[in-house]
């Protein structure tokens, strides 16, 4: 590991304790207004809707955007998943807009789609918006990291990566000889 490896390596995880002490809130802080006037924007196409701070109003109904909706979490995970996988700075950044933008517009169409079942009062909007909120969300994520690590052809693993070559910078003997071991099988 060279010098800018090191630094390389350290600066990723600084910026990760740097998000996490304020929270995620910055993550909110941007995409917040960005769902919000989005999905507002798409069912404004179907429907006679009004806004008032992150509640749609429409046809006699009131669907309130909690911060669970705007998923604040699910960018934090994505972005912690990226800036602990070795890649290139023109990769990481691609790879961040990918992550960011993909889950944006997958949101707010979750958000349009359940809206219309919605005031449409599907029988089973309860069960199908808990399923979604507690397993689909979890799936997206994973799911779109693995499309992410595809599209941009990412070898590293995230955190593990970073714990080999720490340990082969530290232990440059022992990794020499596990190595061997690894060939002779």
């Amino acid at each position: 590991m060279n010098i800018k490896e090191s630094f390389n390596l350290l600066v990723r995880y600084i910026i990760l304790v740097l998000i996490a002490f304020p929270s995620i809130w910055l993550f909110y802080l941007i995409f917040t207004p960005l769902t919000v006037y989005s999905s507002y924007f798409i069912l404004s196409l179907f429907y006679d809707v009004a806004l008032e701070n992150s509640t749609f109003i429409l046809n006699s109904y009131a669907i309130e955007l909690i911060p669970a909706c705007i998923a604040g979490s699910a960018y934090y995970l994505l972005l912690i998943l990226n800036l602990t996988t070795p890649m290139k700075s023109k990769t990481r950044i691609r790879s961040i807009s990918f992550l960011m933008v993909s889950f944006l517009v997958l949101n707010i169409l979750r958000i349009a789609f359940f809206s219309f079942l919605f005031i449409k009062g599907f029988q089973y909007f309860d069960v199908a918006h808990k399923a979604v909120w507690y397993l689909g969300s979890t799936l997206l994520v994973v799911a779109l990291w693995f499309v992410n690590v595809s599209l941009f052809k990412i070898k590293g693993i995230p955190v593990y990566s970073d714990i080999c070559s720490l340990f082969r910078e530290a232990f440059p003997r022992r990794a020499r000889i596990i190595k061997k071991k690894a060939r002779k099988r």
